[in-house]
């Protein structure tokens, strides 16, 4: 290839930035700000009043017993029946991540 046909070289700059502008975006050595235990226990207030919605919501009166002697419905221990069914959830989700990271490991050990 000639030079006359050398392929364009684009830049949006121009190589106009400084020295201190290049090194803006390096990393600083500092780790990042975790906030996994606020986003967990947003989640877990979003879940429960997500709930209590249901539970307030729902038209028919639903009763629960835990044994024989130990039951509850849904109209007179609202918060108690909200809380059982933010429990069913919670298996639920806690059921789904246990299989998917099982399933993750699984399928890493038959790649191997």
């Amino acid at each position: 290839m000639s030079s006359s046909q050398q392929k364009p070289s684009w830049s949006l700059q121009d190589n106009k930035r400084s020295e201190t502008e290049r090194e803006a975006f390096k990393p600083t050595g500092k780790a990042p700000k975790r906030l996994s235990k606020m986003y967990v226990g947003i989640v877990i207030l979003i879940t429960y009043l997500t709930s209590l919605t249901l539970t307030v919501g729902s038209k028919k009166t639903l009763e629960m017993c835990l044994t024989s002697d130990f039951c509850f419905n849904s109209k007179d221990n609202v918060f108690l029946y909200s809380f059982y069914v933010f429990s069913t959830i919670a298996i639920i989700v806690l059921v789904i991540f246990i299989a998917y990271k099982f399933g993750k490991r699984f399928g890493n050990a038959v790649k191997q």
